[in-house]
């Protein structure tokens, strides 16, 4: 990994870290791309994280397929919600200060929600 280490995406309640390794590397290129800082503001969680959080119980951050990256203009919004789709990702939340990618095969594909 060029840009992010492990412990960026690792469960802030206990430190557990199941981040898929794919995955990681996927946003390393993203971000390569980007050509700035991605903040990882939720990565892996356990699950009593993720039901602390309000997380839904089958979410893609409890395996390791997730990543919520921090984002708070427009500008940056598009660019990396297009580098996230011609990527691959077809999984992405929209929130007013991250955007959410995964790769779960397991949930829905080809969705975009908001917060």
């Amino acid at each position: 990994m060029k840009y992010f280490q492990l412990k960026e995406f690792a469960c802030p309640c206990c430190g557990a870290n199941g981040t898929d390794h794919k995955f990681i590397e996927l946003l390393d290129h993203i971000r390569e791309q980007y050509g700035k800082p991605m903040v990882i503001k939720s990565g892996y969680r356990c699950k009593k994280h993720n039901d602390e959080v309000g997380g839904v119980p089958e979410s893609a951050h409890v395996v390791g397929l997730a990543a919520d990256i921090g984002c708070t203009f427009a500008a940056d919004r598009m660019k990396l919600v297009t580098l996230a789709l011609a990527n691959g990702i077809n999984r992405i939340g929209i929130a007013k200060s991250f955007i959410h990618v995964d790769i779960s095969k397991d949930l829905p594909q080809q969705v975009m929600w908001t917060y």
